[in-house]
């Protein structure tokens, strides 16, 4: 059976995973400049028999071809790649060796065991049908997102169907977790500029506050959440810069403002961003400032499909109790994702493997500088996918 043959394959080479892992943790790239990750992934595949397409859109990401000897379907499997701007706080052995440069979401072990499941379909393709695309994704972190030079290369547009898996420290590596319809929060980014009149502290009235305009406008704009969205809409406004220094007897003319926008459903990011633009109109008539807004879709609500998450439960509920224990539903996440990407053009499902370590009550989230994997996590990744892939390929 080829998912014992899998499966005996990925246990035997989990070494190999932990150690990609260890590597690539060491060394952490930025969105969009992942030149020795991509190198390193690129080297990886070019003695095997693969198609190996690189640079893609110019850019470093890698899109890895395994053609089948049979008739079959087309599975697209995805991991991300690029590292986050955080100092490492770990203090594990294999610490960055790139100052103030940490994969502090798992995108090293994403990396790690997607080349080692790549690695044994390789081996096993003259047994399998169809193609399994096998996708090294730059840039997840950081708009517009590595998925779409992915999608506008043309590699893609003849995937069946697309799945991937994100390692999320909820639960211990034990645990699988799946949702239907919209699972990950769209995200927008904004910057607001307010210029007003300077003057002397003792004489307000001779200027135009620019900072008491930019104080209502954070006060004022978590209004539109509580009062001008439906309650059982999903909406968040942070603000997360909030720039006006000057003199201790100075009223500032100058005040640059940015944060985020999060929102399960798309209708509901535009709205919030309709109600801030009507804000800021208010804001400029009421302190006879000027403002320039800036509002940029940063990535889109993940939404699953119905049908192939399905899959993902049917698929591995044959399996709960072999090589993990539990598999819940889990509850929507205001995070993003930009998987959500492919997911408009391709029927797939993106679902969650814990990587909580063993006896922590409460681990440090990703993003953390203190954020670690449980390397037991990318044994069980791979073979989810693994067998999720094998069960797609010979669906007609």
């Amino acid at each position: 059976m080829l998912r014992s043959i899998l499966f005996k394959k990925l246990e035997q080479k989990e070494h190999e995973m932990i150690a990609h892992y260890e590597h690539l943790h060491q060394y952490p790239e930025p969105s969009f400049e992942e030149k020795q990750t991509s190198q390193y992934v690129a080297s990886f595949y070019r003695n095997k028999n693969v198609q190996l397409h690189t640079r893609i859109g110019g850019q470093y990401g890698l899109i890895a071809v395994i053609e089948g000897n049979k008739p079959g379907r087309t599975i697209a499997l995805r991991a991300d790649f690029d590292a986050l701007n955080i100092k490492e706080e770990t203090g594990l052995p294999f610490e960055s060796k790139h100052e103030g440069w940490m994969h502090a979401c798992g995108h090293d072990a994403h990396t790690a065991y997607l080349m080692v499941l790549a690695e044994c379909l390789i081996e096993m393709k003259d047994s399998l049908p169809g193609k399994v695309v096998i996708i090294h994704q730059h840039a997840e972190e950081l708009a517009p997102g590595g998925a779409i030079d992915m999608l506008d290369s043309g590699l893609l547009n003849d995937v069946d169907e697309i799945y991937g898996i994100h390692l999320f420290p909820d639960y211990t590596p034990d645990v699988i977790s799946y949702r239907k319809g919209p699972t990950m929060g769209g995200r927008s980014l904004f910057k607001l500029h307010i210029k007003g009149k300077g003057g002397h502290g003792s004489s307000p009235h001779l200027a135009n506050d620019a900072i008491m305009a930019a104080s209502t406008f954070v006060t004022n704009v978590q209004t539109v959440v509580s009062r001008r969205l439906n309650p059982f809409e999903m909406g968040v406004v942070t603000i997360s810069s909030f720039n006006g220094l000057g003199s201790l007897n100075v009223i500032q003319e100058n005040v640059e403002l940015a944060g985020d926008v999060r929102y399960m459903e798309s209708h509901t990011g535009h709205k919030i961003h309709q109600e801030v633009i009507d804000m800021i109109k208010g804001i400029e008539e009421t302190f006879n400032v000027r403002c320039n807004f800036e509002y940029e879709l940063d990535c889109i609500p993940l939404i699953n499909h119905d049908i192939q998450t399905d899959y993902i439960v049917d698929t591995l509920a044959t399996s709960q109790g072999e090589y993990f224990n539990s598999l819940v539903e889990h509850g929507p996440l205001t995070s993003s994702e930009d998987f959500a990407s492919y997911l408009m053009k391709i029927p797939g499902s993106f679902f969650f493997v814990g990587c909580k370590p063993y006896g922590v009550e409460e681990a440090y989230f990703n993003h953390s500088p203190k954020f670690v994997v449980n390397k037991d996590a990318m044994l069980v990744a791979s073979k989810a996918l693994g067998e999720i892939v094998l069960s797609r390929l010979n669906k007609a």
